[in-house]
């Protein structure tokens, strides 16, 4: 198997490696945390201006084409610069909507070229994705929606919110278009333990047009569910890049620190830990890469899905637990840099699926022996 990145996939990598370590080094971090700024507008710019805003779009929308595997090289190397950006969010909420249909073409070309920050709201308490607390009955050609969303990432900045909830009447739930400017829509600030800006969303009665309701032609729960692969795929990817990078530079201290007369990387201990981070990363790395070029062939199924999203959960709670381990007193201080990967680490690990939910139901996948291909839903979809 040919495993080596093309060339306009190398150009993506170093393009945002580039711009990424230019706006994110750690006292620049520094500086933003303490400015109380949502995100890094300066760099959202540069990113929209270098159209990396755009990657996983068609060019007739103001993208730059290419797939989901790009889309995840990318979000490596925000993750592991993390980016006080809502590029993850924004991206694949774009692409949810690009697949919906052109109705909606004028929000992503917004998107496409960092005009509007999108986000999604599918997280429930309990993950319980299947049953969300948002419930939507019909009002004459619209929609009523009624309920609450907690934890939605962006939920203050974004112009638009896809919003997963129940169909009153069916055994369905659906994705619905909810502009920020809704009649209605109550939304509270909130913050994460990453200090990702968080927003509380409350729905009592909100009315939306007919066309609200999202679809693909093929069903409003299967585009649902497509739109949750994908954001739990981007998840894996941005949870590489953290994990990574926190390994690197665990590496590097661990091989400067001295004690008892000689650097701590070279004994034992130290060094069985940070093997045994070495092959959590390589595994997250070869399960997120595969699950990502499989749903650009069409071919990525639930089960491929969950194992990525377990790794990520698994190998990146065990990665940053060890890099502050080894940095000892250094990796409980947070001043110093490490503690922001623990930290980001955690919320993502949490995220549509921590690792025992996500191990539970690749257990079910693989006993029902029936797990659906994405390719089933529909041709779009693999044209996004």
């Amino acid at each position: 198997m040919e495993f080596a990145l093309d060339s306009d996939q190398n150009a993506i990598v170093e393009l945002a490696r580039t711009i990424f370590a230019d706006h994110c080094d750690d006292e620049q971090l520094r500086k933003f945390a303490a400015s109380g700024q949502p995100y890094d507008a300066e760099l959202w710019r540069v990113l929209a201006e270098a159209g990396l805003t755009g990657v996983g779009l068609d060019e007739s929308v103001g993208g730059t084409g290419f797939g989901v595997i790009e889309t995840a090289f990318l979000l490596e190397q925000a993750g592991a610069a993390l980016a006080p950006v809502p590029l993850r969010d924004t991206l694949i909420a774009a692409q949810t909507l690009a697949t919906a249909g052109p109705a909606h073409d004028g929000l992503v070309a917004e998107a496409a070229t960092g005009k509007a920050i999108l986000t999604s709201a599918c997280e429930e308490i309990g993950a319980a994705w299947d049953s969300p607390a948002l419930l939507a009955r019909r009002d004459g050609n619209g929609w009523r929606l009624t309920g609450s969303k907690t934890a939605v990432p962006w939920g203050m900045e974004a112009s638009a919110i896809l919003v997963s909830a129940g169909i009153d009447g069916a055994d369905e739930s659906g994705l619905f278009l909810l502009p920020a400017d809704t009649a209605g829509l109550r939304r509270e600030a909130q913050h994460g333990t990453d200090l990702t800006p968080l927003a509380l969303l409350d729905l009592q009665d909100v009315h939306l047009p007919g066309d609200a309701l999202l679809d693909a032609g093929q069903g409003h729960g299967d585009l649902l569910r497509w739109h949750l692969g994908r954001m739990r795929v981007a998840l894996c990817a941005s949870q590489l890049g953290i994990a990574s990078e926190a390994l690197k530079r665990t590496a590097g201290y661990t091989a400067e620190r001295v004690q008892f007369g000689r650097p701590i990387g070279s004994m034992q201990a130290v060094q069985q830990r940070a093997a045994d981070g070495y092959i959590d990363v390589e595994a997250m790395r070869s399960t997120t890469w595969r699950a990502a070029w499989l749903m650009d062939q069409g071919l990525c199924d639930d089960a491929d899905i969950a194992a990525a999203k377990y790794w990520a959960a698994i190998g990146g709670h065990r990665v940053t637990h060890s890099a502050q381990h080894l940095h000892g007193g250094m990796g409980a201080d947070i001043t110093y840099p490490i503690h922001r990967f623990f930290l980001a680490a955690k919320a993502v690990e949490s995220a549509l699926g921590g690792a025992q939910p996500m191990l539970a139901a690749l257990g079910a996948h693989i006993a029902a022996g029936k797990a659906r291909p994405l390719s089933a839903i529909g041709g779009g979809f693999d044209a996004v």
